[in-house]
């Protein structure tokens, strides 16, 4: 019975000196600093993210028969004062208001995603600052 005890204290400490072990270089890792802004990859995902935002835009401003469009969730609010079941319309109010508040936020970034892909054609796809992000050293060097 003891020696099954030990053995249960035994496997308790080593897995919690393991847990241990595991979040301190975690914090380590949290620790360190970025070397750049991350221009380059920025450039480098600016079509994908582009067209993400262009397929969300597209659903958002579909019409009445498609699933996440604005106009079919105005629909069903309408249709919950119709019916008088005002806690349905108060809640897809809600909803209603959320959603063209991501409309919204998601034509700014539009916006704000061409002026960079813009910034990445002149700075050859953030590689002409990639020099001074890495102190100087050349991509053979890395």
């Amino acid at each position: 019975m003891d020696a099954r005890r030990s053995t249960r204290t035994l496997l308790a400490g080593l897995a919690t000196a393991a847990l241990l072990a595991g979040s301190a270089g975690a914090a380590s890792a949290a620790d360190a600093k970025p070397a750049g802004d991350g221009a380059r990859a920025l450039c480098k995902r600016a079509p994908k993210v582009d067209q993400r935002i262009d397929r969300a835009l597209k659903r958002l401003d579909a019409d009445k028969a498609r699933r996440g469009s604005v106009a079919r969730l105005q629909q069903r609010v309408d249709n919950a004062k119709k019916a008088g079941h005002t806690e349905i319309a108060t809640f897809l109010q809600g909803r209603l208001d959320t959603r063209e508040s991501l409309k919204k936020d998601l034509q700014q970034r539009k916006k704000d995603l061409a002026g960079v892909k813009t910034w990445c054609a002149k700075n050859d796809g953030g590689k002409k600052d990639s020099a001074k992000n890495d102190g100087g050293k050349k991509d053979s060097d890395k």
